[in-house]
């Protein structure tokens, strides 16, 4: 199963335990963290879609403070819909809207306009799945970071006790640091600090504009704590790290 990522001498810990994770709109840069450091990870679509979470949605950072863009879905089933069938509301007019506040947020940061190419034509085109969308979103950032390989399973079936890390629910815009696992994220220059201070976590995009080439290490090199029961257990110590 799963999404490996071979990138050079970047990737100094991974999780061995395969990693389970929801879909995401343009990711935080916690969850790109942990997709990064991952060995194996499967993309859960098998669940009853939940409203109001990162699956449609992402932050930004303007010079007004945090922008949140959200991409209208539609709910063919209701609230029974699984995220699998989730598609767009393409009648409103998201693409353009969402793509003009990226372009005023980052026009000036060092790095949108050597990135930029990667994520314009995307939002000129319709996609009618909501994953679809996610996905092809998560490969421009893949080649972004000039990662050599990436491979992508979806879960066929809702488990209920996966084996492995379940982090499908650790990622939440209502949150202010992930659940069941810590993540060390160091700061990196933000264009509008200056503005309203440093805002960790992000969309991926935030990182990429700022930091460019050195996105790869800050992802790679990010120190995780797994919670396991009352402890929780660094894992980025390699002695540390349960290869079964």
């Amino acid at each position: 199963m799963a999404a490996l990522f071979l990138f050079s001498t970047f990737a100094q810990i991974l999780l061995m335990k395969p990693v389970l994770l929801s879909t995401a709109y343009l990711p935080p840069i916690s969850w790109m963290a942990v997709a990064i450091q991952s060995l194996s990870i499967d993309i859960e679509v098998q669940e009853t879609y939940p409203k109001q979470t990162y699956r449609n949605r992402c932050k930004i950072n303007t010079s007004a403070g945090i922008l949140s863009l959200t991409v209208p879905v539609k709910m063919t089933n209701g609230n029974h819909t699984i995220t699998a069938d989730i598609g767009i509301d393409n009648s409103k007019n998201w693409q353009q809207l969402h793509w003009r506040s990226i372009i005023t947020a980052y026009n000036k940061s060092p790095y949108f306009l050597y990135y930029r190419d990667l994520f314009e034509p995307i939002y000129s085109q319709k996609h009618e799945r909501l994953f679809d969308l996610n996905q092809t979103f998560l490969a421009a950032i893949v080649k972004g970071l000039l990662v050599k390989q990436l491979d992508i399973q979806t879960t066929r079936q809702y488990d209920f006790k996966p084996n492995g890390y379940d982090f499908r629910n650790s990622f939440h815009p209502g949150n202010a640091t992930p659940q069941g696992i810590h993540i060390e994220l160091p700061r990196y220059l933000q264009v509008f600090e200056p503005n309203h201070g440093y805002i960790p976590d992000l969309s991926i995009i935030d990182l990429l504009f700022n930091m460019g080439p050195d996105t790869l290490p800050y992802l790679a090199t990010a120190k995780l704590s797994i919670q396991e029961g009352s402890m929780y257990r660094r894992i980025f110590d390699p002695d540390m790290v349960d290869a079964k």
